[in-house]
């Protein structure tokens, strides 16, 4: 009997001390993620629901064929996500933001497609040369006394838009200018960078934001976005002190975000924050 109770005991300390067993914070995490891709996929699903109602296939086909294949072939981006995130977090309704979130998409797609058009016997611009008539484009000037800053916001928000072509330039020139982090972070941060912002910030406006939750949801945005940019070319991990920055400056705005729940939006920088701010 002695034998049989010392043979229970050893079992169960076993699997009670055993450090492979999963423990109560791990399994938070695991539903946390769980629940942080479940609120993103919805996200994506209700987008490609808005754009595949906005663009059917239908007669002239050799139109709107081409037109409904190229909005979904290109890569999924998180800035049309982030559009409808913004909304709700400052207390929008998701319906508000699903135009807005479908043009950013749009955006993206266009500017994918213009990346991986089929090269020709045209000459292409020199890269590492700012284009005259990128070069030409300015935000708009200051404020007037009694300017509406909604309108101002929007103005800003198609000069982020641009800053994707001068991106798109200056990427050109990557392949020559590879060693160069500070090249590579300006792309990344003209292109995914100010759709991101432009993305986050028209969610805001479309939510009914306040001012400073406007422009702190625009920064979160330009530096996620920008993240992302760079995470996708630093194959080598040579620029990972950077990404930590990043990081670090894209959590620093939703903290100025009092009362509200920003832990999925923050998943979009740092998962690994959702369990601790959701547990």
């Amino acid at each position: 009997m002695a034998s049989r109770l010392s043979h229970f005991t050893h079992k169960t300390s076993f699997f009670t001390s055993n450090p492979r067993r999963p423990s109560a914070p791990c399994m938070s995490s695991v539903v946390s993620a769980a629940r942080t891709q479940s609120y993103w996929a919805s996200i994506d699903a209700e987008i490609d629901a808005y754009l595949k109602k906005s663009i059917p296939i239908r007669s002239p086909e050799s139109v709107f064929e081409p037109m409904h294949h190229l909005t979904f072939a290109a890569p999924r981006t998180t800035a049309a996500a982030l559009c409808v995130a913004a909304c709700e977090l400052v207390g929008g309704d998701r319906d508000q933001a699903m135009a807005a979130a479908a043009a950013i998409h749009l955006m993206h797609a266009a500017a994918y497609t213009h990346e991986h058009l089929p090269l020709t016997d045209r000459p292409r611009p020199r890269p590492g040369i700012q284009h005259k008539a990128v070069g030409s484009v300015r935000g708009p000037g200051p404020k007037q006394p009694g300017q509406n800053t909604q309108s101002d916001h929007r103005n800003h928000e198609g000069h982020w838009l641009t800053g994707m072509v001068d991106g798109q330039y200056q990427e050109l020139g990557l392949d020559r200018l590879g060693s160069e982090y500070d090249v590579i972070e300006y792309v990344c941060k003209k292109k995914e960078g100010e759709l991101h912002a432009c993305g986050a910030a028209c969610g805001a406006i479309l939510g009914g934001g306040a001012e400073d939750e406007i422009e702190s949801l625009r920064r979160f945005g330009l530096y996620a976005g920008t993240v992302q940019g760079i995470q996708g070319k630093n194959k080598a991990g040579f620029m990972e002190e950077k990404i930590e920055k990043l990081k670090e400056l894209a959590l620093k705005e939703l903290e100025s975000l009092q009362g509200k729940k920003t832990e999925l939006i923050s998943s979009l920088v740092e998962p690994s924050l959702v369990a601790v701010q959701i547990s």
